[in-house]
């Protein structure tokens, strides 16, 4: 059939990946990236980079449930190769720590402007549809294949491209943080699982006797260990005091915070305010260092602008109706997309959206079927 290198994280979906891509005759070749911070527990058995483009030797077996769940930990690179060598699998893996020293900084530096950040996107982009299409191409390679819960359509034509598409679970979908992919890469991209439910997957996990059956799904960033993202940032930064005053919408001062990174639009819990009612993160102002909280209502908006917006569809020259998530735990909802050139777009709701914070993408669907997207500012 094809030669495919598939991105083996250690985990339940792209070990089921696996097999179903030997099973139908292809040439499988299991990619573990190297990269991010290691867990604690990872850390203090063994602290150091696998060799590029080297055949993975034994790697200590480390308890899954001491550590964080992520796709970088020795555990996990352990849990990869032992599904590969089950198999009868070739497997390497390579190292990316420097080049994802890129999506920490990215991080860090959003969160300290008084954004929110989205790492996976940028990893889809940079890491895994970008340096693994490359190691493709060095080893002539056909498809590159991930876990990733999503579908694409054959092309109507062969001028056109495939159509990205949200996986068939709609609780695992996962094509969101893959709208940023360039159109060109479609063509020869593998989503084994993505026609399967999440259940279905794991009854095939046990039915193929790996021993990730049940392990669990990572609900982490891969480089934050213990999910302490303020933490994280401020020992990544530095010296810089990002600490400020609480304020409601009309100025008055209700508190103070430790730093704008402990903040995302929307926020309700850990303000560190009591005001006898529910209030929400409406703004975060880097240059005054201030967190502006509000009412539900005032949370409440009807439009927004993003940058850097990545077509999967030809580029739109009129206005679109259609749906668009704010989010990856979001609802897409319907609203009018307008072109304002240069890589902008507007975005007016039928509704009032709640939530809408820069830093995070808005991906644009027409059903099941990204058309793209962009960041807002």
């Amino acid at each position: 059939m094809a030669r495919v290198v598939l991105a083996m994280s250690g985990g339940v979906d792209s070990s089921v990946a696996a097999c179903l891509l030997r099973d139908a005759g292809h040439e499988v070749i299991g990619l573990f990236m190297r990269h991010g911070e290691p867990a604690p527990v990872a850390c203090a058995i063994k602290n150091e980079s696998f060799p590029a483009d080297a055949k993975l030797g034994a790697l200590p077996i480390v308890n899954p449930n001491m550590h964080k769940q992520g796709c970088c930990s020795a555990a996990d690179a352990d849990d990869a190769r032992r599904v590969a060598e089950r198999l009868g699998i070739v497997f390497y893996a390579l190292n990316f720590e420097s080049e994802f020293e890129q999506i920490i900084d990215y991080f860090v530096d959003e969160y300290s402007s008084g954004r929110t950040p989205n790492p996976c996107v940028m990893c889809n982009n940079w890491l895994k549809f970008g340096r693994i299409c490359d190691y493709a191409d060095s080893i002539g390679a056909d498809y590159v294949a991930t876990g990733h819960y999503a579908q694409l359509t054959p092309p109507a034509s062969d001028d056109d491209f495939p159509a990205l598409r949200r996986g068939f679970d709609g609780t695992k979908d996962q094509s969101y943080v893959l709208f940023g992919l360039d159109r060109g890469v479609l063509p020869r991209l593998l989503f084994p699982v993505g026609g399967y439910r999440k259940e279905r997957i794991r009854e095939l996990a046990h039915e193929f006797n790996l021993r990730v059956a049940a392990k669990r799904d990572s609900q982490e960033i891969c480089f934050v260990p213990d999910n302490d993202h303020a933490t994280f940032v401020r020992r990544r930064r530095g010296a810089e005091d990002l600490s400020g005053e609480i304020v409601l919408a009309d100025g008055t001062v209700v508190g103070r915070h430790e730093g704008l990174e402990g903040f995302t639009i929307g926020q309700r819990k850990g303000l560190g305010v009591a005001l006898g009612e529910r209030r929400f993160v409406l703004r975060i102002e880097r240059d005054t260092r201030r967190v502006v909280i509000g009412t539900r209502d005032e949370l409440a908006r009807g439009a927004f602008t993003a940058e850097r917006a990545n077509w999967l569809i030809d580029e739109p020259s009129e206005p679109l109706h259609c749906d668009v998530q704010i989010r990856y735990n979001s609802v897409a909802t319907p609203a009018t997309v307008l072109p304002l050139g240069k890589g902008r777009f507007r975005v007016e709701f039928d509704e009032p959206r709640h939530g809408i914070a820069p830093g995070q993408a808005a991906v644009c669907y027409h059903g099941d079927h990204v058309l793209g997207g962009g960041w807002i500012e």
